[in-house]
C-alpha cells in the first residue's frame, strides 16, 4: 500500500509519484474548525491530484484522523467506510444545543449536582453492544434527496428514523462534571452526537458533545497522521526539489 504517514513523509517525492501513477493514501491530523470538504479543497489545489476522496466525515468541529484517498485508491473508500472508529471525547451534562455540539447555542439548562457519580460511572454499562440511534437534524444524513441539515437550517419539524448501529467499547476515561470524558469504538453509521444527546436522557437531563476526536479507523490510528501543514510543506519542497534539479 502507497501510504504517506508522518514516519513516512521523508519519502514524500516516492509516495507523490506513485500516487500520480497508481493512487495512494494519506493520514491527515484534522484540526478544529475545518470541514471535511475542505481539507480535500486544500489538498488538491496543491497537488492538481485528478481523484480525491475520503473515508467518512468529521464535524468542523471535531478532530482527528481522516483517510484521504487519491487517484486510483479513490476505490477503496468503500472499505474504509464499514471499518469501527474509535474516538476520544467530552459530554457536557446539564445543558444542551440545537445541534448536540457547540456549534449553536446553550439551552434548557438545568442543575445536575444531585447525579452522583458512582451512577455516571455505572451507566456506561448500558451502551455496549447493538443499539438503535436517532440520527442528529443537524446531519449530512439523507431525507427526501436532501441534507437533514438543511431541513434543520430552515427550522423544518421532521423526524428521523431509528437506524442500528453497534458500540463495541465504551469507557469513561475521567469525571469533572458538568464534563465527562470517554473513549468509544463504535460501528458504521453511529452519530456521536446523537450519543452525546442519549447519554444525559437516561438521567432525564440536557447534554450535548462538547468535544470529539478520532483516533483511529480500522488498524489505521492517529498517531501516524500527519497535519495538514506538515502535507502542505512537504509537498513544496517537492515542487522547490523538482525545479532545482531541472
Amino acid at each position: 500500500m502507497n501510504i504517506l504517514t508522518s514516519q513516512s513523509i521523508n519519502n514524500f517525492a516516492d509516495w507523490f509519484l506513485q500516487t500520480q501513477e497508481e493512487g495512494g493514501f494519506i493520514l491527515i491530523d484534522k484540526y478544529e474548525g475545518i470541514t471535511s470538504n475542505e481539507v480535500l479543497g486544500i489538498i488538491k489545489s496543491h497537488t492538481h491530484i485528478k481523484k480525491i476522496g475520503h473515508s467518512g466525515t468529521l464535524d468542523p468541529l471535531a478532530t482527528g484522523l481522516m483517510i484521504i484517498a487519491c487517484n486510483k485508491y479513490t476505490k477503496l473508500i468503500s472499505d474504509l467506510i464499514i471499518e469501527s472508529k474509535a474516538y476520544t471525547g467530552t459530554i457536557k451534562l446539564g445543558a444542551t444545543t440545537k445541534s448536540f455540539d457547540r456549534e449553536t447555542p446553550e439551552e434548557s439548562t438545568c442543575d445536575i449536582s444531585s447525579i452522583p457519580e458512582e451512577q455516571i460511572l455505572k451507566s456506561a454499562d448500558k451502551f455496549h453492544g447493538k443499539i438503535q440511534q436517532i440520527p442528529p437534524l443537524h446531519s449530512a444524513k439523507r431525507i427526501g434527496g436532501k441534507r437533514a441539515y438543511q431541513y434543520a437550517r430552515n427550522n423544518s419539524d421532521i423526524e428521523l428514523e431509528p437506524q442500528s448501529v453497534e458500540i463495541y467499547d465504551f469507557t469513561i476515561t475521567k469525571i469533572e462534571l458538568p464534563y465527562i470524558q470517554f473513549y468509544i469504538k463504535v460501528s458504521k453509521g453511529f452519530y456521536l452526537r446523537s450519543f452525546a444527546r442519549d447519554f444525559g436522557n437516561q438521567f432525564n437531563i440536557p447534554s450535548y458533545l462538547y468535544s470529539l476526536r478520532r483516533v483511529s479507523i480500522g488498524d489505521y490510528q492517529l498517531n501516524d497522521a500527519l497535519t495538514i501543514k506538515d502535507f502542505t510543506t512537504n509537498f513544496q519542497n517537492f515542487k522547490e526539489n523538482q525545479y532545482t534539479s531541472k
